[in-house]
């Protein structure tokens, strides 16, 4: 009988240790398993960190050349605008003389035209020739009108 519990103690440890060595051999090729997959992830991630820059490096390239034919566009549109502010001071007069207001109030005129003086004379006129013509009016009222005339730009 003891020979029967032996030989079945036997059969069940080769059992088990043919059962072992199977349970090594899959946990030795789900080790490996593991370790390609890992290196198929790092592969994988390199190829996509390259890929990325390609794609980075191409985006930036192009905006660089975008931004550099604005650049050029802004430049060429900056000295035509030069170009045209030289143009125009060139072709401005020397001097710009005194461009205000060259005209008298309607009253005044009236005033001045009792005095006997006119329209194209007032334009030539001058304090000493005024003063003539006004000799007839009141102190405020020749006041009254070389103010009026200094204030037209007719009398300097």
């Amino acid at each position: 009988m003891e020979t029967k519990g032996e030989s079945m103690d036997f059969e069940m440890k080769d059992e088990l240790s043919v059962t072992v060595e199977r349970l090594a051999a899959a946990a030795e090729m789900l080790q490996q398993a593991a370790e390609r997959l890992a290196e198929r992830e790092s592969t994988i991630a390199l190829d996509a960190e390259a890929t990325l820059s390609r794609i980075v490096a191409t985006v930036e390239s192009r905006r660089e050349t975008e931004l550099e034919q604005k650049l050029a566009s802004v430049e060429a549109k900056l000295a035509a605008a030069e170009s045209k502010l030289a143009e125009l001071r060139a072709s401005a007069p020397a001097t710009v003389t005194n461009a205000g207001r060259k005209t008298l109030p309607a009253a005044m005129a009236t005033l001045l035209a009792k005095q006997g003086v006119t329209g194209d004379s007032i334009a030539s006129m001058e304090a000493g020739a005024v003063d003539a013509a006004l000799i007839s009016l009141s102190v405020e009222q020749r006041i009254a009108v070389k103010a009026q005339l200094m204030r037209a730009g007719l009398l300097g």
